[in-house]
């Protein structure tokens, strides 16, 4: 997920001020304007989601083509495995420093821009004759989607009234779910049908088209005055200085989601292990298991945009909706028809999840923190990710396959009694 995963001077551009443009040299009336504040701007929503979709299929493309690339690259297939965790590792390094340099930039050049370097990114893939470039390039695309997530998850609460946000940030993270559900699968079938490198070629020009239409689509932000990145704040409201409890509140979230992530992808990097048995019960088998798995993710999703406008107690419901599922896992052998709805309540379960966090994430962070916890989603999420995936490999390496159900559960359910404290406190 990832982003979670789901990061200005844009703020600042408001009827008679000069100062945003002295410091963008972007003119006001090049971009349409932000829509009313109780209105969803779709169109800009619709392509910030459409950048998602391409982050997410660039980040896991190398799973679906991992043969291909290794007999192309003439490395072996634990090598060509390294570009996906060297991708989430390049983006908890290098977020905050990227959105710190661009902290005064226009964000929707910068998401714009960064969507144009993923396209380079991809076409370098598909141009790479070694493993080192495709290292390479795979670097350069992990930096630009770290910027790229933490600025579009602050550049959409910019666009939105509160009471829209949860929902604004369902629709944008619902294209990183079809990223997973559609993207993939879809290259895959380019790879089946002309290479793995034609994969990467598609990839690029549909990012490039992508970052054209943020440019002519999406809108300036609707919120009036300065933000964290506001060449009128200080640099310890950019850093996420200011109130300490607020701060305190806002890490202890954050950190609460990354170890819900800690649990939940150390269970789902054995996903194809722990539910054998109910792929079986299935027409194509493990496939479309991970396919209903999928669906409901957006189902999730989908939900998590209806009751977005109550995303504390949204979050709790479903970070222990999430630790009731994994645990769920270690009985899918009972029946077919018990296995395949452990699947569906999970992916539902998590689905919701990563927008309720985000949404509550960024309200707590408020205006002056925004850009600083946009930031702090990926670094996290991603770091709670490549944590989960670790700590089940020695799990199944020291204890089997049969343990991971039950700590995944017991790691997510501490979570959200962390998380249920936390919000009753605050």
């Amino acid at each position: 997920m990832t982003p979670v995963s789901n990061f200005s001077v844009a703020g600042m551009e408001t009827t008679g001020s000069t100062q945003a443009q002295a410091v963008t040299g972007t003119p006001r009336d090049t971009h349409p304007a932000a829509p009313a504040a109780d209105v969803l701007p779709w169109p800009s929503l619709l392509v910030l989601g459409a950048g998602t979709l391409f982050m997410v299929t660039a980040e896991m493309l190398p799973t679906a083509v991992l043969e291909q690339m290794s007999t192309g690259l003439g490395v072996a297939e634990s090598s060509t495995g390294l570009l996906v965790s060297m991708w989430a590792a390049v983006v908890v390094v290098l977020s905050f420093p990227l959105v710190r340099l661009t902290r005064r930039w226009d964000r929707r050049a910068v998401i714009a821009g960064g969507l144009a370097v993923l396209a380079l990114s991809s076409a370098l893939m598909a141009l790479a004759p070694t493993f080192p470039v495709a290292a390479g390039a795979r670097i350069l695309g992990a930096s630009a989607v770290g910027l790229l997530w933490a600025t579009t998850n602050a550049h959409v609460a910019d666009l939105v009234s509160d009471r829209l946000l949860g929902r604004a940030i369902a629709v944008v993270l619902g294209g990183a779910t079809l990223g997973m559900v559609v993207g993939t699968p879809l290259a895959r079938l380019v790879a089946d049908a002309a290479g793995w490198r034609a994969a990467f070629w598609a990839l690029a020009v549909l990012s490039l088209l992508a970052a054209v239409a943020v440019r002519l689509v999406v809108a300036r932000a609707a919120a009036p005055g300065t933000t964290a990145d506001g060449a009128g704040d200080s640099a310890d409201h950019a850093d996420g200085a200011g109130d300490p409890r607020g701060l305190g509140r806002l890490l202890a979230v954050t950190g609460l989601v990354a170890l819900v992530l800690v649990g939940h992808y150390g269970a789902y990097t054995y996903i194809t292990r722990l539910t054998e048995a109910p792929a079986l019960s299935l027409p194509g088998g493990m496939s479309a298991l991970l396919l209903v798995f999928g669906l409901a993710s957006a189902v999730g999703v989908a939900l998590a945009g209806r009751f977005g406008d109550r995303s504390g107690p949204a979050l709790v419901v479903s970070v222990a909706a999430t630790a009731l599922t994994v645990l769920g896992l270690g009985v899918v052998d009972v029946s077919p028809v018990i296995g395949v709805a452990v699947v569906v309540a999970w992916g539902i379960a998590s689905g919701g999840m990563p927008p309720f966090a985000q949404t509550l994430i960024l309200r707590l962070a408020g205006q002056e923190r925004r850009s600083f916890a946009g930031a702090l989603i990926p670094v996290l999420f991603n770091g709670g990710i490549a944590v989960g995936a670790a700590l089940a490999s020695l799990v199944v390496a020291g204890s089997g396959m049969s343990a991971l159900p039950l700590l995944g559960a017991v790691v997510i359910g501490v979570a959200a009694v962390g998380l249920a404290l936390t919000l009753r406190r605050a």
